[in-house]
């Protein structure tokens, strides 16, 4: 989804919502959330939709990386143990890249 003016900020708000929408069905129904097990979910159920078409529409707007990047934000906030560190520290416990850092490697 892309507008007229070629911003891509729809698709953004649409991988968004698909994802937050995903990732609070698996904080709902998952009672013991045991990393590895977390990991993958997030992997094969949420990243999907944050990546899909990426190299097509590429967010380059800061905002629309802030948004992609909120979910996972969130996720790594799942996991009460790893709260009260920043956000890389969280995502270096859980063997997680930013998105961003993904997408880099992607084009290599």
């Amino acid at each position: 989804m892309i507008s007229d003016d070629g911003k891509t900020l729809s698709q953004c708000q649409y991988a968004y919502n698909k994802a937050i929408r995903i990732l609070g069905m698996i904080n709902r129904t998952i009672r013991y959330k045991e990393r590895r097990i977390m990991v993958r979910l997030y992997k094969s159920l949420v990243r999907p939709h944050l990546e899909y078409c990426v190299s097509a529409w590429s967010p380059h707007y800061l905002q629309d990386k802030e948004l992609l990047e909120r979910v996972q934000h969130r996720f790594t906030r799942m996991f009460k143990d790893l709260r009260h560190r920043n956000y890389g520290e969280r995502l270096k416990s859980l063997n997680l890249w930013t998105l961003e850092e993904r997408g880099e490697i992607g084009k290599m």
